[in-house]
């Protein structure tokens, strides 16, 4: 029987195998809706992680939350604050791992790649395929089940409509305006296409010694 250490290296094996394994040739629908926000325009508020949880679970826990806010407390402007939202991949490695069927692209809310949580097993294989650091499905210990991004489709704690073609909790309480939703699949290649310039001519206006 295999010891600790030798399960722990082969967990870890098997991990790596699947951030690495190659996007299959399929050919999915595009969503009809993503989010794409602004970094140097966010003030590390964590407004949107708080409104997330509580429109999904009910409760204001950042760890819950669907879109994560990264700060460097060390880090100088503008390198010292990151938004990571799911992306709604062009090809979803998250989608074609998943072994339950779980991780979907649901065609009756405009195309999502979404998590159905009674379907999720809980074997976190979304979590390690997914090629993006912070990984962009959530755990959540508690329900041992796995969830990511839907728009606010299936919040149930949201009073509002959502989905791609109603309100986002994340947007609607951005202070800054740092988050918004389009319909035109943004540019694939790294981040350039979800981390956008939100800001409008009187940005301009300030200045800042970054040297």
């Amino acid at each position: 029987m295999a010891n600790a250490a030798q399960r722990k290296r082969k967990s870890e094996s098997t991990t790596g195998k699947m951030k690495k394994t190659a996007p299959k040739d399929i050919d999915y629908p595009a969503a009809a809706a993503y989010l794409v926000v602004d970094s140097k325009k966010c003030d590390g508020c964590c407004s949107c992680m708080v409104a997330c949880s509580l429109v999904h679970e009910g409760v204001g826990d950042y760890s819950l939350s669907r879109i994560q806010v990264s700060q460097d407390a060390f880090g100088r402007y503008p390198e010292d604050l990151q938004l990571s939202q799911c992306r709604q991949c062009a090809t979803p490695l998250c989608v074609q791992n998943c072994p339950s069927g779980a991780c979907h692209v649901e065609v009756k809310s405009g195309n999502l790649r979404m998590i159905e949580e009674t379907k999720c097993i809980g074997c976190r294989t979304c979590l390690g395929s997914c090629p993006f650091i912070p990984h962009r499905p959530i755990w959540n210990s508690a329900k041992g089940k796995a969830s990511k991004c839907d728009l606010c489709e299936k919040a149930p704690y949201w009073s509002r409509p959502g989905g791609p073609a109603g309100m986002q909790a994340c947007i609607e309480v951005c202070p800054m305006r740092a988050i918004k939703l389009v319909k035109e699949t943004p540019n694939q290649s790294g981040n350039k296409g979800y981390d956008v310039n939100l800001r409008n001519e009187n940005a301009a206006l300030v200045k800042l010694d970054l040297d």
